[in-house]
């Protein structure tokens, strides 16, 4: 992965970092719906629900439920703010 085609993802969660890796694309939960992000999006801040974060590297997808919080975003990083988030497991996200 070049430096260009990724995004930088950290997810906080009271005070520790739960991700912070190089993603091909991220997937929020907005509080209007889902928000697909890629890189070179533009500046945003926004308001999270509960629900899922996706985000993908290369062809492994991976999955937290998060409870809520803000992001944000710039066309090489985004960065969620997150009151409680867990991992889920490859077999709890396929429900």
């Amino acid at each position: 992965m070049s430096e260009t085609d990724c995004l930088h993802l950290r997810v906080i969660a009271v005070g520790k970092f739960l991700v912070d890796e190089e993603v091909d694309e991220v997937l929020l939960p907005g509080l209007d719906g889902q928000v697909g992000i890629l890189p070179g999006h533009r500046p945003l801040i926004l308001g999270l629900g509960q629900g899922e974060l996706f985000y993908r590297q290369g062809e492994k997808q991976k999955h937290l439920s998060i409870a809520g919080g803000y992001a944000t975003i710039s066309s090489k990083e985004v960065i969620v703010f997150t009151e409680a988030a867990q991992e889920r497991k490859p077999a709890e996200a396929e429900d």
